[in-house]
């Protein structure tokens, strides 16, 4: 890791109650090993992430080729964990989920404002919309401060957000049902990871709340537009080759051609319709 664990802030936000089914356990037993990539206990290191990219670009050298680079998000990934990326229409990467055996880890960043608070509002935002989808939602207090556990008809889901220097930072685990309460080994390895994030803001003027771009690396990248020219040659054979098939009769035969224009009491059909 880069640093120390950080202290839990409970001081920061109170821990709203939201349904009573919910109850904040301050026991942590997560691994505080559990995905490190390599351990940075050095003496001036900064304290537990997530990290901005200026205070440990040296740092991360070191360990490159153990992190995932993201563009915006640099991330360590968890031991047989496999990459899911998800992709705009127009062959943009809109996210890059980390898939474990527990459950699913989404790491995205956002552009704030350089007063911290983002989070607050933005969580008070997410809750009320999870309600209204018929979600129980409940607010339980974390490593970092505020945290959200919603319970909705396809999946549990924890979403943990931390405020940095322009820039705000959620994760979102997502698993069956339990996967996602305190404790639990997809919670345990969810907060792992954050702990090692990166965010690289940049120095671009954006709109508050705006997602920070994601941009795979070239191996990756080669290797999804690889396989979507595969999937679409696969198409456009299976298009052409239903284009040539014959269109068979009853029995497997090739219908029988007319021998001639079918007639009616006024003449052929073609006739009728003023046509010949």
């Amino acid at each position: 890791m880069f640093g120390k664990r950080k202290g839990s802030s409970d001081d920061r936000y109170p821990a709203d109650d939201y349904d009573d089914e919910y109850g904040y356990d301050e026991d942590d037993d997560y691994d505080d090993n559990a995905y490190a990539a390599a351990d940075y206990r050095e003496a001036g290191a900064p304290r537990s992430g997530p990290y901005d990219f200026a205070d440990v670009a040296d740092l991360l050298e070191q360990v490159a080729e153990q992190r995932l680079d993201l563009g915006s998000v640099i991330l360590p990934v968890p031991q047989g964990g496999q990459l899911q990326v998800e992709m705009t229409p127009d062959g943009t990467p809109q996210a890059v989920h980390l898939a474990t055996e527990h459950g699913r880890i989404t790491v995205a960043a956002y552009a704030a404002p350089k007063s911290a608070g983002q989070w607050r509002t933005v969580a008070a935002d997410l809750a009320d919309s999870l309600r209204n989808d018929g979600a129980r939602v409940a607010v339980e207090t974390g490593p970092w401060g505020r945290e959200l556990l919603a319970v909705t008809e396809g999946a549990d889901l924890r979403f943990i957000g931390v405020d940095g220097p322009r820039w705000m930072v959620r994760l979102v685990a997502a698993g069956p049902s339990g996967a996602s309460n305190d404790g639990s080994p997809l919670v345990a390895a969810a907060r792992a990871i954050l702990r090692e994030t990166v965010i690289r803001r940049g120095d671009d003027p954006l709109p508050v709340r705006e997602p920070l771009p994601v941009v795979l690396p070239q191996e990756l990248s080669e290797q999804l537009a690889a396989a979507h020219q595969a999937q679409v040659d696969a198409q456009q054979q299976q298009v052409a080759a239903q284009a040539a098939a014959p269109q068979m009769g009853p029995g497997g035969l090739p219908p029988r051609m007319p021998d001639g224009p079918r007639r009616g009491v006024d003449g052929s059909a073609m006739q009728q319709l003023g046509l010949n």
